[in-house]
This record gives C-alpha cells, sequence and structure tokens, in this order.
C-alpha cells in the first residue's frame, strides 16, 4: 500500500498527482529565484519553500513601504496638493 493516499474530507474533491505537479509548475513560473531555472529539474519542495520565502520578502516589501508612506503622510500638511493626491493614490 501506497504511504501517498490523497486526504480527502467529506464533501471535497481530492486532488491528484497530475494536479498537484501543475500548480507546483505554475509556482515556479511565478518565482523569479527559480524561474531560470526552469530546464533543470527542482523539486515541489523547493518550490514550495522558495514561495513561502517570497511571499515573506514580499510582505517585507509592503511593511517596508507602509512605514515610509506614514513617514512622508506625517512630514506633509494634511491639506496640501501632495497630501490629496497621496491620499487619492492609496483610497484607489
Amino acid at each position: 500500500m501506497s504511504s501517498r493516499r490523497p486526504r480527502q474530507s467529506s464533501g471535497t474533491s481530492s486532488i491528484n498527482d497530475d494536479q498537484i505537479m501543475d500548480l507546483v509548475s505554475k509556482l515556479q513560473e511565478l518565482l523569479p529565484e527559480i524561474r531560470n531555472r526552469r530546464l533543470n529539474k527542482v523539486s515541489a519542495s523547493k518550490v514550495l519553500q522558495e514561495t513561502c520565502d517570497y511571499v515573506r520578502k514580499l510582505h517585507k516589501e509592503v511593511d517596508d513601504l507602509s512605514e515610509r508612506l506614514s513617514q512622508l503622510l506625517a512630514t506633509i500638511d494634511s491639506d496640501s496638493p501632495q497630501a490629496s493626491i497621496i491620499r487619492s493614490l492609496i483610497i484607489t
């Protein structure tokens, strides 16, 4: 018996190995660190680890940009045209 049986909860559909590999391949295409290594075989676990690392990096970038924006807004007069432009960019 195989130890890699699909897990299935009642009322949910299972996903097969081909679908998993297709999803991993799509993830690999999105990751800058391993996109260029496409010709070389990259394990699914490596793709998933790189995905986690990349998402963490993006979260950090968003946090850093949010902090910079907060600092910028704190230095601008709230009635100034610059503040209005920044607010309109944030809201849209």
